[in-house]
């Protein structure tokens, strides 16, 4: 059902290139790892160090969804990834809710990534103290890498290469260096909720889920990576395996290097954990920097995949046409649209004056990035199931089953820690884009009955 993308000759300019291992690997773990890093050891303190068992949990999940991504792109190694396998698997309206929630995780994510990623340029250039300046440093911050985008794939690469280099020396030293200053003393109970272990586990989770969202980068891309059949499913296993161990030694050092006590109440954890461990306070404005570049590479390979997924359902006439207008090898008016629209609600943010609200939409891409997910897990269970030879490998059956059945299983366990109300919030996005589907659904009937002959 799904079809092959035609590459034009603009894609094939000098500012189109494919991207090898190394940039596919830095793609999903630059989208992995975002700010959230910065912000993660004093959002689960509270729980103790029972949270560490979460990430364990969450890591083994993250890890059986990244190699179903990879057993999928090697049968479907085409741009658009999740999309692709739901409209192969099931047909145009689930191939068309992938892209849909997909399309929406995307654009407010990058909403939150830019308000979140001010907070620390506050730390270096001084500008909550207006409102319009923290207006414009937010905008700026989305459209510097949307402008990367549209100068071609060639120079998206390039940044995200960089980018994550730049970001992982420093936390890298950190998270080891850490290990070298550890105090038990500092770690504090295990359980320090007064909630059962499954309890404290799952609200802690609840916390951490937004963190691994990105493991299907390399497959949404798969258009643009060099042999996506070998390199996609590499990549993804690569980088998300690269961004566990980041998180969780991350997390640890942090647990050993600053006492429980003052980490429940911090807003810079990795900033008191390089004072504690080297002293003096320069730790917060190195870490600012960090934060900054971490985030605004996480913007950059995020736009990328809001231009992505729209491109393929639109080369299948599931989204409007203009979508699938490429220049330079990227999808530019669906970077156009998916930046504007981040860019309003950054704005909308800002002038509500409603930190909750903004809460809730960030939980909301928790939940919408599931559909996609479970629908992937979904298809590799009906590859499988249904016994099509061209599909699946029997040799691989049981494995591939049960890695399938252990994705599924995660995404659902996302879907419930996102929340009752992000979940309300997030089906009614979902249903508002029935109207998007059915509208387009008549125009391409329409068409096909118009090319009928008389």
């Amino acid at each position: 059902m799904s079809t092959l993308t035609t590459v034009t000759p603009d894609e094939q300019s000098k500012h189109a290139r494919r991207f090898g291992l190394p940039i596919a690997t830095a793609l999903v773990m630059g989208n992995i790892i975002g700010g959230g890093i910065f912000l993660l050891p004093a959002s689960v303190a509270p729980y103790g160090t029972i949270s560490l068992v979460a990430f364990g949990v969450l890591t083994i999940g993250a890890i059986a969804l990244a190699l179903v991504f990879g057993r999928l792109a090697r049968r479907l190694p085409q741009t658009g990834g999740p999309y692709v396998y739901a409209r192969e698997a099931f047909g145009d309206f689930a191939g068309f809710l992938a892209a849909w929630s997909y399309w929406i995780t995307t654009w407010v994510s990058n909403a939150a990534l830019a308000v979140a990623a001010v907070g620390y340029l506050d730390v270096l250039v001084p500008v909550h103290g207006s409102k319009g300046a923290t207006i414009a440093a937010a905008l700026a911050l989305q459209w510097l890498p949307a402008l990367a985008n549209l100068a071609g794939t060639r120079y998206v690469g390039a940044v995200q290469l960089v980018a994550t280099v730049l970001k992982f020396v420093p936390l890298l030293l950190v998270a080891i260096g850490g290990l070298f200053f550890f105090d038990p003393a500092n770690l504090g109970p295990f359980q320090a909720s007064g909630s059962s272990a499954i309890g404290a586990i799952s609200a802690s989770a609840a916390i951490l889920l937004f963190s691994y969202l990105g493991v299907e980068s390399a497959a949404v891309s798969a258009g643009e990576v060099r042999d996506p059949r070998r390199n996609v499913g590499r990549a993804t296993i690569l980088g998300t395996l690269g961004a566990a161990s980041v998180y969780l030694l991350g997390t640890l050092a942090v647990f050993g290097t600053v006492a429980h006590d003052e980490l429940v109440d911090s807003t810079a954890p990795f900033s008191d954990a390089v004072n504690a461990m080297f002293g003096g306070s320069w730790g917060g404005t190195a870490i600012a920097c960090m934060a900054l570049v971490s985030m605004v590479g996480a913007l950059n390979g995020w736009t990328l995949l809001s231009a992505q997924t729209p491109y393929a359902a639109a080369r299948d006439g599931l989204f409007p046409q203009i979508f699938a207008h490429k220049r330079r090898g990227v999808p530019t008016v669906g970077v156009l649209v998916t930046v504007v629209l981040a860019s309003l609600l950054t704005v909308y943010n800002y002038t509500a004056g409603s930190h909750g609200v903004f809460e809730i939409l960030v939980l909301v891409t928790t939940f919408t990035a599931t559909v996609p997910y479970l629908l992937s897990t979904a298809a590799q269970l009906y590859f499988l199931a249904s016994g099509r030879s061209d599909r699946v490998d029997r040799g691989r059956l049981v494995r591939d089953a049960v890695l399938a059945l252990l994705a599924f299983g995660f995404s659902m366990w996302l879907v419930a820690g996102s929340g009752y109300a992000a979940v309300y919030q997030g089906v009614l996005f979902l249903f508002a884009g029935v109207l998007v589907y059915a509208w387009m659904s008549a125009r391409k009937q329409r068409a096909a009955a118009g090319g009928r002959p008389g």
